[in-house]
């Protein structure tokens, strides 16, 4: 699986995590520092098991949580059309 923003989709690092600006719409998502890391850890290419261990390593949360959270926000910025996933 591959992932990359959508056309017209920024991301910009916040204090508190991250914003993605869709500017075809002029709406914003923000994410926290947890989301903001997942997401980034998505975009450089590491898979959703990879990147749900590594949040299991660091967070307190068992890795089959940590891959339900990171598939749970693959699917909810797909479905906003801010991401998009080619296999």
């Amino acid at each position: 699986m591959k992932l990359s923003l959508a056309r017209d989709v920024t991301l910009t690092s916040v204090e508190t995590g991250a914003v993605l600006l869709d500017g075809r719409r002029g709406r914003y998502w923000q994410l926290n520092q947890s989301g903001s890391a997942i997401l980034r850890r998505l975009l450089e290419g590491a898979t959703p098991d990879a990147t749900a261990a590594s949040l299991s390593e660091v967070a307190p949360v068992s890795e089959e949580q940590a891959h339900n959270d990171v598939m749970a926000l693959i699917e909810s910025l797909s479905a906003a059309h801010l991401l998009e996933v080619s296999p």
